[in-house]
């Protein structure tokens, strides 16, 4: 046992000693394993700090919540999505009503109609506000928090008032720390009434959460009509009658529409699950992609390892020749030329996590792309390029421990 720690931590002073005695050719060498784990590490952490993003923002819906739209605009297939477009009716007032009425297993369900305004408040004028037609219960459903006034009301929907509830940006660019309460803001020649404003939602990959506009939904009905953009949002019971609501709104819909047993769904159902899923196909594309080329990175790599360490093998020839005259055996030999390339690599993999650390900490600081470097990405890297240099050290390790001591002692130093 002894004889082992021996040989282990001579390998490891040999390969501190290696990469001291030429830092050049040290960096040079592990050049490729810096470039693959900075690579793969960085891949990691985009989609880790994303993966955050997506799970505290885009599913507003809530683990309970469904929601029913004409098309899932993140179909990925054109001639699909074009197909569905072509198949799909726009989503009905009276379709809402029928919904409503009969389903059974849903607690709250609501409604939606969404359009891009021009809002004018003095002389301020702000394009591209997103303005939403919401019933009152949306408060719930969409998870909308106040900071000041009330969201919609039931007797403001019903009278169709011209009100809205507004977000940050909306806030701050037409009263800036003013109160808003009260005050008129005009979308599209129409003046409407702060009732309320939101609290900030911050933005995601640059895109503010916070530049919207929200009125009654009889309101936006009588101004814009309801023949476009509109949504229905439902929640379900709890979580554990989730997929029979949705079941059971999915039925309702198709009865209405008259669909038969052999017909596809024109309309799109989705959930939290589905967006997150969704989103995990895509970021799985990525990451498969960035494989990819880390293979690459890493065989280019190891292939340099192999060759500085065939080249240390012929250095230290007559070192090795020594060794074997005084009792070393081929196994501590082959364990001295493995440990020595795995260290060589797995420096370079920490090399690699630092350099990787610093381009996150960059990134998320100075781009409003979302990077958080997880644990698990650190031991992946670090592990990997140390079994590189592990396999690409196995043919110098075997040339060096099959060297014949007295044919090694003959070559000079």
């Amino acid at each position: 046992m002894k004889t082992t720690h021996a040989s282990f931590w001579e390998a490891v002073t040999g390969a501190v000693q290696s990469l001291r005695g030429s830092k050049l050719r040290s960096f040079l060498t592990l050049l490729g394993i810096i470039l693959a784990t900075t690579t793969l590490i960085a891949v990691m952490s985009v989609i880790s700090g994303m993966d955050r993003v997506i799970a505290d923002n885009v599913s507003s819906m809530g683990a309970d919540g469904y929601t029913v739209t004409r098309i899932f605009m993140t179909q990925r297939d054109p001639k699909k999505f074009l197909e569905m477009l072509r198949r799909n009716p726009n989503l009905t007032k009276e379709e809402f009503d029928f919904l409503r009425t009969h389903v059974t297993l849903t607690r709250e369900i609501g409604m939606t109609a969404v359009r891009s305004v021009t809002v004018h408040g003095g002389r301020e004028v702000s394009e591209g506000v997103n303005l939403t037609g919401a019933s009152p219960n949306m408060a719930v459903i969409a998870n909308y928090e106040t900071v000041e006034g009330h969201f919609i009301s039931e007797i403001e929907n019903t009278r169709h008032m011209d009100v809205a509830f507004i977000g940050n940006d909306v806030r701050t660019k037409f009263f800036g720390t003013g109160t808003a309460i009260g005050r008129s803001i005009n979308v599209e020649g129409i003046p409407l009434e702060v009732v309320g404003v939101a609290k900030i939602k911050g933005s995601i990959f640059g895109q503010s959460q916070d530049n919207y506009i929200v009125i009654p939904i009889e309101t936006y009905f009588r101004i814009w009509g309801a023949r476009n953009g509109m949504n229905y949002a439902g929640t379900a019971l709890d979580h554990d009658h989730l997929i029979q609501a949705q079941d059971e709104a999915r039925t309702l819909i198709r009865v209405y529409r008259h669909l038969g047993p052999k017909d596809d769904d024109s309309f799109s159902l989705l959930t939290s699950d589905a967006l997150v899923d969704f989103w995990n196909q895509l970021t799985g594309a990525i990451a498969a992609t960035a494989v990819a080329v880390v293979s690459v990175f890493m065989v280019v790599g190891g292939v340099v390892i192999m060759n500085i360490m065939l080249a240390v093998v012929t250095e230290r020839t007559h070192e090795i020749g020594i060794r074997k005259s005084v009792g070393a055996r081929r196994r501590d030999i082959l364990n001295q030329f493995l440990v020595e390339s795995s260290m060589l690599s797995g420096i370079g993999g920490l090399m690699g996590v630092t350099l990787a650390w610093m381009l996150a900490v960059l990134v998320r600081n100075l781009t409003p792309v979302p990077m958080s470097v997880p644990a698990t990405a650190v031991v992946i890297g670090v592990t990997l390029s140390a079994a590189v240099g592990l396999f690409f050290g196995i043919y110098p390790a075997q040339r060096a421990a099959r060297l014949d001591p007295i044919e090694a002692l003959r070559v000079e130093k």
